[in-house]
């Protein structure tokens, strides 16, 4: 009988804990020995699902609070130190499979040897880049042996725009997550419970290219629903708050799991007005709740929208047609509806994460012979 192959999925910064334990979990449903290699994930518990083993092996000294300079400057020098540790261990796989690696122009001199390298690119580039960033980027892309991306838009970005060589960028979909959809959700703030009529959600970390502005400016002149603003700030909230009516409301900390499913459970339209994006995790929560989403017409979007009808596009940037399109949905509820469904049909066929592990299953397989 053929031993299981043993397959090592490695988040370092614990970055996406909901992608990492749904792919595991997938993934040993599909035959496989997996272990998550990571750390402890700063703002809550990443709750496991069944099948695979999780080994905190990353920054396991953790001063300071989350997110501050300290906590940053602890794993930055344990970096190297656990990055050399790993690749030790990482003799014990038969691939190992990179989610996140927070320090490019070192890691791909850190990687593992000797073993088939697998690594995601979710984000494809880098979009706030820093000097030099999208140099190691390439650098790092050419060290594996494949690399994941989410959207035939990804691909198309590392072939042309980074030169990586087509034959080694595999197109994989990102799983809808349907786990969060089986959650009992949370109570939602008082405030927040109290409200009886439509709700318009923005949900995910808060960063310019995200477009939250723009959704701000066309949410002026929309009556009779609720916008709400639901993630942690990485820019700052005050010229959000001045662009922002009375009908707008900011929740702007981290919420778990738990509460995530009763926003999400609330809202009757979705909207990711992004300028730019591969694909979003967002995405991919909201078609596990079979909602219906506007977005804007940019990356692995598009496609999901043209193969799967699963939202409405709209231009990235143009608050004016933002604005038509969420009047328009919020006054027809057939047409949200229709949209919902087609949602929930992509999140339990070709978003579903166990097709996910079956493509992704093949391509261990092939490299490893």
């Amino acid at each position: 009988m053929m031993a299981a192959m043993r397959v090592h999925v490695v988040d370092p910064s614990a970055y996406t804990p909901p992608y990492d334990h749904a792919l595991c979990a997938a993934l040993a449903r599909a035959g496989a020995r997996v272990e998550l290699v990571t750390s402890r994930f700063d703002y809550a518990h990443a709750p496991r699902q069944d099948g695979y083993e999780v080994r905190e092996a990353f920054y396991r000294w953790a001063p300071g609070s989350p997110g501050s300079g300290v906590r940053r400057a602890a794993k930055l020098a344990q970096h190297v130190p656990d990055m050399l540790r790993y690749r030790r261990a990482a003799t014990g796989a038969d691939v190992v499979h990179f989610e996140w690696l927070p320090v490019q122009p070192l890691d791909a001199r850190l990687l593992p040897r000797g073993r088939p390298l697998v690594v995601t690119a979710h984000d494809v580039l880098p979009r706030e880049a820093r000097p030099g960033q999208r140099a190691a980027q390439r650098r790092l892309y050419e060290r594996a042996d494949a690399v994941v991306v989410h959207s035939h838009h990804g691909r198309e970005r590392l072939v042309v725009d980074l030169e990586i060589d087509p034959e080694r960028v595999h197109v994989i979909p990102h799983g809808a997550f349907d786990h969060l959809a089986e959650l009992p959700a949370a109570p939602l703030p008082a405030e927040l419970e109290a409200v009886d009529g439509p709700v318009v959600l923005f949900f995910g970390l808060l960063r310019p290219y995200k477009g939250v502005e723009v959704l701000l400016d066309a949410w002026k002149g929309v009556g009779g629903a609720e916008l709400w603003i639901v993630g942690m700030p990485r820019m700052p909230l005050g010229p959000l708050r001045s662009r922002a009516t009375p009908s707008v409301r900011f929740v702007t900390r981290y919420v778990s799991d738990a509460e995530l499913a009763a926003y999400f459970r609330r809202a009757d339209l979705v909207v990711l007005p992004y300028r730019e994006i591969d694909q979003s995790g967002v995405l991919y929560t909201a078609l596990a709740f079979g909602k219906p989403m506007v977005l804007s017409a940019v990356g692995g979007f598009s496609e999901l929208v043209e193969e799967h009808g699963a939202g409405w596009l709209v231009p990235p940037g143009d608050p004016v047609a933002l604005r038509s399109a969420i009047e328009e949905l919020l006054a027809d509820d057939a047409a949200r509806r229709e949209l919902g469904e087609a949602a929930a049909r992509a999140a339990a066929g070709p978003y579903s994460w166990d097709r996910a592990a079956e493509q992704t299953m093949a391509l261990y397989r092939q490299l490893a012979g």
